[in-house]
């Protein structure tokens, strides 16, 4: 349900409702019984987490490899971590 910014005319109190979309608009402050009007607010924010975001997050290996080559890059060598040995 989204959240919605109000202010009193009256006494330029300011609140937040939460509210579904189909329920009429508050109409009065709940500080003073004046007349409130609906702000308009910036809605709530999302953040992106992770990886997976960006259209080169999915790049395959190939397309990656000659990306780098027109750019001039030196290929990247994989290099595998030395093997440890697990205690008995």
């Amino acid at each position: 349900m989204p959240t919605y910014e109000y202010e009193c005319e009256k006494c330029h109190h300011q609140f937040e409702q939460v509210q579904k979309m189909k329920d009429e608009p508050v109409k009065t402050c709940p500080a003073c019984g004046g007349k409130v009007r609906r702000l308009i607010s910036s809605g709530g924010g999302f953040l992106f987490k992770g990886n997976g975001f960006y259209i080169t997050d999915h790049r395959s290996k190939s397309y990656k490899s000659k990306e780098r080559e027109e750019k001039g890059i030196p290929e990247k060598k994989e290099t595998k971590a030395p093997a440890t040995k697990k205690p008995e």
